[in-house]
């Protein structure tokens, strides 16, 4: 498995577009596993599933267990939710995603949050994307026909001009070998192995159960995703911004620090991991530090590593003509002093005040600190009749 060429893919689109379906016939898992989650029967936190591509006797791609074959590739699918007061987690999947899958309801079409998923990947410089035309089942042939023409309209001009699309039921577990052998032929991209590492935590668990042994319990777990450099079993571990906890009226953030228990991929248990797929860290933290993902959105990395937290960033922002996830494509209106926006960064989101404005440059004031990586990618998302909307992209300078 560790020779196995790895990739992330994040499955984007419209709510009940079928997405999480999809996920489970490609991966044999629901990801919908937070009790919050099946009662909705929505994404709300990012999902993960690993599973690895066979090519069978018969030449088809599959993911089954059970089946035979050469195993060619293993992915990791992000299942990223689709609602549209959801957009700051499907931001932070994005933060982790090599390739992603987007998914269009035949008997749908495209909405608003197909945009605005579609314009996030960009935004995420996200190139490799297939698109899935999902319930194909429940369309006529001229009536898919014509949704595909639409498909293909829509994404001219895009960054998924030339994606491949992929006619699809789920439900009905037609041509999903397909989607995998375009998942096959996606070039891994080059890994950063010599840096030193950055972790991207996405979600933090306490994975013992009540009443467990006190000799048998772990530590707190980190899932997430390593974006660059090694690290191994025995390694120490700065985690930032850390622990908040409240003071006077007042949230202050600690640095957290632990060592390497274990590493797991997948069902895999591994001594050493690189960039490419997800990952869960199991740690000497007391799981009460990390439950309930009480640390996602912090970056893992060695000792001294990381730079200081800061609450005041200076950015370079380049905003949408018009503002993405409405009916009514209103224009995007300039930045202002005083107003306040929703940042995603990483696995984290933040909401800063801008302070300054000059050309395409801005100061903002956090209100949960982060760690400055230079030249990462942040989404900017400002409040619009009572929903956070996507306006633009920038990056820190």
């Amino acid at each position: 498995m560790e020779s196995l060429p790895t990739i992330n893919v994040g499955i984007v689109g419209h709510i009940d577009h079928g997405k999480t379906t999809l996920l489970y016939k490609l991966s044999g898992k629901w990801t919908d596993t937070h009790s919050e989650e099946l009662k909705r029967g929505i994404t709300i936190k990012l999902g993960y599933a690993d599973s690895i591509v066979k090519i069978g006797e018969d030449g088809k791609y599959t993911t089954k267990k059970d089946a035979v074959g050469k195993p060619v590739r293993y992915i990791t699918f992000v299942d990223a939710p689709g609602h549209e007061m959801l957009m700051a987690t499907m931001l932070s999947g994005a933060a982790i995603m090599d390739a992603a899958i987007l998914v269009v309801a035949a008997n749908e079409g495209i909405k608003p949050q197909t945009k605005e998923h579609l314009v996030a990947l960009q935004a995420k410089k996200i190139k490799n994307i297939i698109v899935v035309q999902n319930k194909i089942d429940l369309v006529t042939q001229e009536q898919a026909i014509e949704n595909y023409k639409k498909i293909k309209e829509f994404l001219k001009g895009t960054i998924a001009e030339n994606a491949p699309v992929i006619p699809v039921s789920a439900q009905q577990e037609i041509n999903l070998d397909k989607i995998l052998e375009q998942l096959c032929k996606i070039e891994i991209p080059s890994r950063n192995t010599t840096d030193k590492p950055v972790f991207l935590i996405a979600r933090s668990f306490d994975i013992n159960k009540p009443g467990t042994e006190l000799s048998k319990l772990h530590g707190g777990v980190l899932g997430g995703a390593l974006k660059q450099g090694k690290i191994k079993v025995g390694d120490e571990l700065e985690i930032k911004p850390g622990y908040s906890y409240k003071k006077q009226n007042q949230f202050y953030y600690q640095t957290v620090k632990t060592k390497i228990v274990s590493i797991q991929q997948g069902d895999n248990k591994i001594e050493e991991a690189i960039p490419g797929g997800s990952l869960a860290i199991e740690t000497e933290l007391d799981p009460s530090l990390t439950k309930a993902d009480a640390l996602s959105g912090c970056i893992a990395s060695t000792s001294g590593a990381l730079p200081e937290i800061t609450s005041e960033i200076k950015l370079k922002f380049n905003l949408f003509k018009e503002v993405l996830g409405t009916e009514t494509n209103d224009k995007v209106a300039e930045l202002k002093t005083m107003e306040m926006l929703m940042l995603s960064i990483n696995t984290s989101t933040t909401v800063g005040t801008v302070k300054k404005v000059k050309g395409n440059e801005a100061e903002l004031s956090l209100k949960i600190p982060i760690v400055p990586l230079k030249g990462d990618s942040i989404g900017l998302a400002r409040n619009i009749g009572g929903h956070w909307r996507l306006i633009g992209m920038a990056e820190i300078v």
